[in-house]
């Protein structure tokens, strides 16, 4: 109790909330790099996993390939990349592993949720004279949406645990506050820091569970 209560205190001092290695400061930086790494991991995952499920095509390749990306872990791939040119510019090691982390759940998710679409309610729209274009975007992608959404959901929780190893190799966001507190031998700092990562991760996760209970619905009434 007496280290739950030293991180609570470290927590709410307001000394530690300013400042360029402050809590705040710290939490912004980890926002950016999770927005930043979905935002890229989404450009890349999903055109892809909505051509294929529209197509029917390739898509158990290029989603067996992506989940063999995740045997391979995130701070190795952080590792190798530093041995690389790319090491030497600044966040873009951090960035890369991340963005290559997100893609799994991203692909699969949105190849099955073409692929589970009512394949009656696409003959039907074929058969209205809609054209390739029509059908994707307003039939299988409204109807598609839940499950997408949801890849968007676990790659973002993802991105905001993982995102923590950016500190091991010198980057921001809130993984710092732990990293400094084992190099302090201080254990209240890292369990602070370890509680700060934990809420932003159920914080991003009730946003993305509270949009993918609004946008289905809208977008469905839309199309």
């Amino acid at each position: 109790m007496n280290t739950l209560t030293a991180a609570w205190s470290w927590l709410t001092s307001a000394a530690h909330w300013t400042g360029p290695d402050g809590i705040a400061n710290r939490l912004g930086e980890h926002l950016f790099l999770t927005v930043v790494c979905l935002a890229l991991g989404c450009a890349l995952a999903l055109p892809v996993a909505l051509v294929l499920g529209h197509l029917g095509k390739g898509g158990a390749l290029a989603v067996n390939v992506s989940n063999a990306g995740r045997a391979v872990p995130t701070f190795a791939v952080l590792v190798l990349l530093l041995l690389t040119p790319v090491g030497g510019h600044g966040q873009w090691p951090t960035v890369i592993a991340l963005v290559l982390f997100s893609l799994p759940p991203l692909l699969t998710n949105a190849y099955a949720g073409m692929r589970g679409v009512d394949r009656d309610v696409v003959r039907a729209a074929r058969g209205m004279g809609m054209t390739g274009g029509q059908l994707l975007w307003r039939v299988e992608v409204p109807l598609a949406l839940p499950l997408i959404l949801t890849g968007v959901r676990i790659a973002a929780v993802q991105l905001v645990a993982t995102a923590t190893l950016a500190a091991l190799v010198g980057g921001g966001g809130l993984g710092r506050i732990i990293t400094a507190g084992f190099h302090l031998a201080d254990t209240a700092q890292v369990i602070a820091g370890a509680v700060l990562v934990a809420v932003f991760a159920l914080l991003v996760e009730a946003v993305f569970a509270l949009v993918g209970w609004v946008a289905p619905g809208r977008v469905r009434g839309r199309a």
